[in-house]
């Protein structure tokens, strides 16, 4: 599957007679962001689900450096560098930010830790914890108990904990969900910030953000693939703009000229 980090090959997930995920290919490199774009029930979040080992697949292969990862669980997936964050926020509340991406950096060092020692002693896990706060803005929060936070700082903390871990791929479910738009703005300049050293794969309904960082973008409709490219192949597609809108008109971000359509 080519130099691809992580790749899939005619991935489908069925429950049942229904198919959520129906012969998806597609390939995450280094460095550059890959947006997944398409309406409610597309399949979206089945296709993450499947890349990081929180679903099992129907049939088809996903691999990771070449090696095939079909088989592993989410833990295991986790170890060898699939991080990712869900669309609902998933955080310790009643922890620090800082104590949040300590666990998440201690699964990834094999020393066990007495019940009674001082995790922040052992270097490694808290050099790990502050380097994932600082590059996710929160260094400043890190002392600052997590149901504390705001919404966004939530979401900035979820990644932060899957930068912990020491990741290559990051797979992002709807970071931007439920932020305004400040929050919403932050979010976008992390997202251009972990590009250049991640592999990452986005879903997001946001497509303005989608098509300020993205410079892959797929759009799924049914479970399967209608259209991948870059941003301006999507915007101009007629098949995309039918899913979207069930016409041919702008696409969120693009302003129809006058007397006319969108192009």
């Amino acid at each position: 599957m080519s130099d691809a980090i992580l790749a899939t090959r005619a991935l489908c997930k069925r429950f049942g007679g229904l198919s959520a995920v129906g012969d998806v290919s597609l390939e995450l490199h280094r460095g550059r962001l890959h947006a997944l774009l398409g309406p409610n029930g597309a399949g979206k979040s089945t296709l993450i689900n499947l890349l990081s080992g929180d679903l099992p697949a129907t049939s088809g292969a996903i691999s990771y450096r070449g090696r095939d990862v079909t088989s592993l669980r989410a833990d295991q997936r986790s170890r060898i560098g699939i991080g990712r964050s869900y669309q609902k926020t998933n955080i310790f509340g009643a922890f620090t930010a800082f104590e949040n991406c300590r666990l998440a950096a201690q699964s990834r060092f094999p020393r066990p830790l007495h019940v009674f020692s001082d995790a922040r002693a052992f270097a490694p896990v808290r050099q790990a914890a502050e380097r994932a706060l600082e590059a996710a803005g929160l260094a400043a929060a890190a002392d600052i108990v997590a149901a504390e936070l705001s919404h966004g700082a939530q979401r900035q903390l979820e990644i932060a904990m899957a930068l912990a871990t020491g990741p290559e791929v990051l797979l992002l479910d709807e970071p931007l969900a439920g932020m305004g738009a400040d929050e919403a703005g932050r979010m976008v300049e992390l997202l251009k910030k972990l590009g250049p050293d991640h592999a990452i794969l986005l879903v997001e309904h946001d497509m303005d953000a989608v098509f300020a960082v993205a410079e892959v973008i797929t759009v799924m409709v049914n479970g399967q693939v209608l259209e991948s490219g870059t941003p301006e192949r999507i915007r101009a597609s007629p098949a995309v703009r039918q899913a979207y809108l069930g016409h041919d008109g702008p696409l969120a971000g693009e302003t129809a000229p006058a007397g006319g359509r969108g192009a």
